[in-house]
């Protein structure tokens, strides 16, 4: 029981040091970039003279207007670039998509009958029978009385039609 204490003690003791450790660290990269801010912005921005006429802070001005617009195109080109590469990466992503398939799962067999089915898919208020002609329109058939000259003697009917099979015949 005593080892698994030291032990735990042990490990307490190894996570502070880390951590004191890793603190430390945090606190330099801190004051490394304090710095490396310091030295870009002696570098590359001057501290401005403002003693001199009228003309000469004219002039200042005129040059940090011209810096500030190309830095403005700057960003503008950069950020014109960055979402080109995002559609870009997005329409990839589409592509991989699209190649890869979307994969059906598969699936199980369910045994119902064409009722409980009707009533899942509408729902329990709508009452479903399957009994589709139940729901058709009865329709009367009506005898069609035809003209008792049409039912009368064919022959009639034949040797009148035999003038017409003459015209074909002459033709």
């Amino acid at each position: 029981m005593s080892e698994k204490k030291m032990t735990s003690s042990r490990r307490h003791h190894l996570k502070s040091l880390i951590l004191s450790i890793a603190a430390g660290w945090l606190e330099q990269e801190k004051k490394d970039l304090v710095a490396a801010k310091e030295a870009y912005m002696s570098e590359n921005c001057p501290a401005p003279t403002m003693s001199g006429d009228h003309a000469a802070l004219m002039e200042i001005c005129k040059k940090i207007s011209a810096q500030i617009d190309k830095i403005d195109e700057e960003r503008y080109d950069i950020e014109a670039k960055v979402q080109k590469a995002d559609k870009e990466i997005e329409d990839l992503k589409i592509k991989v998509v699209d190649l890869a398939g979307v994969k059906k799962p598969a699936l199980k067999k369910v045994r119902m009958s064409a009722d409980t089915m009707l009533k899942a898919l509408l729902g329990s208020k709508h009452t479903v029978n399957m009994d589709l002609r139940a729901n058709l329109k009865q329709v009367k058939k009506e005898a069609k009385e035809e003209p008792t000259e049409a039912a009368g003697d064919w022959r009639k009917n034949v040797e009148g039609k035999a003038d017409r099979k003459k015209m074909f015949e002459t033709s």
